[in-house]
């Protein structure tokens, strides 16, 4: 058997030990069902801030003092001006009240006291030049009010509010994506690979500590080499990082049956250059990602002697990450730009912007250069890491230095 094979043996020797010890474990499952309390978090705030939002806007109002004549014609293109917002509670709700008195404009100001309402803006006076009062935040809510008195004055002298036009609306399904689907596809899979291996190669650096705490990783060094032994660990936490994200994946493929028919119209647009091919680009990416971030922070645990030094190390390597996610986001919004292809040779920072370039451009033969350029530094990492830990900790140099010694003994 030769030494590559021996030592690949001895690594899936590793991996599958690390593999069952993660899986075949209670925790696992609540790892696998984490999401779900994150979900279920965000959903409870949203809920919370929405119910604080709308309790505000559920008050708002704008208001224009108008005769008796003229307030049926200013609801009812009012009416038609909001078939121009995506949602009916664009704007507040408008309130057509009569003028009290002759001092309209003390009426106008005093709407601002009132304690059942909040009024954003009031217009009154005569509609060819009206006056609008607002508050600071009200801006939007002045202008459309000048719209509206516009829009009144074009009624009144066309003889009524009725449509004088009828529109014949065809929807048509696009054949290819257009390139701002590209440019958000290319976003989504960068930041989609950034949450994927953000949240699960951080599980190696505890489980390395654990070990080394443990004395096992001594006792597995002293068996099989020390590379083999890392090597073993990435693919064994791979495998665990795989099952996670073939879980989550299933449950995604069919999420659109359950959403309720003409909600798929938002992903329409969206599509990559590559085609079908993209989404074994995103999982070789995230592969490739996944293996050089755990490469890093497996390199850590075998060092850091306790949980406190674990964090103090892990806080810089996340801020890291981060700057490799804002990275390759601009990548993915300027493709062929000096700084996207920066983003696309930085090893770290590769994954994030070649998957963006996958949604950008056509052609393949870049991303196998690409995925081989990354995995030689998967390579290079963690034979730095296994150096750097038989050096530091266990006290030892490398193979030829120790046959050496032997051979001059």
């Amino acid at each position: 058997m030769s030494d590559f094979r021996h030592a690949a043996r001895q690594a899936l020797t590793i991996a599958r030990r690390d593999f069952t010890a993660t899986v075949m474990t209670p925790t696992f499952l609540l790892f696998l069902l984490s999401p779900l309390f994150m979900i279920g978090f965000g959903v409870v705030g949203s809920l919370s801030a929405s119910t604080a939002a709308s309790g505000g806007e559920g008050k708002e109002r704008i208001v224009v003092i108008a005769t008796h004549d003229r307030a049926a014609t200013i609801a009812a293109v009012d009416r038609q001006m909001r078939t121009v917002f995506s949602t009916v509670s664009a704007r507040p709700e408008l309130r057509v009240e009569a003028p009290i008195g002759n001092n309209p404009a003390g009426q106008a100001r005093a709407m601002f006291d009132r304690h059942d309402v909040e009024v954003a803006a009031v217009l009154y006076g005569p509609l060819g030049r009206p006056h609008i009062l607002r508050t600071a935040s009200g801006r939007s809510e002045a202008n459309y009010l000048a719209q509206l008195a516009e829009q009144t004055l074009r009624a009144e002298k066309a003889g009524g509010t009725a449509p004088l036009s009828k529109a014949e609306t065809e929807v048509i399904n696009r054949v290819q994506a257009t390139s701002s689907g590209m440019s958000q596809a290319a976003y989504f899979a960068a930041l989609g690979i950034f949450f994927l291996t953000l949240m699960l190669s951080g599980q190696v650096v505890g489980a390395m500590a654990e070990e080394r705490s443990n004395k096992v990783i001594e006792v597995l060094a002293a068996a099989v080499p020390l590379e083999s032994v890392f090597f073993g660990k990435l693919i064994g936490a791979f495998g665990s990082a795989l099952l996670f994200v073939g879980f989550w994946f299933t449950l995604l493929v069919n999420l659109p049956r359950l959403l309720p028919s003409g909600a798929s119209f938002f992903f329409d647009d969206i599509g990559t250059a590559v085609g079908p091919v993209f989404p074994l680009l995103f999982v070789a990416y995230f592969t490739m990602a996944y293996m050089l971030q755990s490469a890093v922070f497996l390199g850590l645990g075998s060092l850091a002697s306790s949980q406190r030094e674990i964090q103090m190390l892990s806080l810089p390597i996340t801020v890291f990450q981060f700057a490799m996610l804002g990275l390759a986001s601009y990548a993915a919004g300027h493709a062929g730009s000096w700084i996207a292809l920066a983003a696309e040779i930085f090893p770290f920072s590769s994954p994030l912007a070649m998957a963006a370039h996958a949604a950008n451009a056509p052609e393949i033969w870049p991303h196998f250069l690409a995925l081989a350029w990354q995995a030689l530094w998967v390579a290079i990492i963690v034979t730095i890491a296994a150096r750097l830990f038989r050096r530091g900790v266990l006290k030892s140099g490398g193979p030829k230095r120790r046959s050496k010694r032997k051979a001059m003994a």
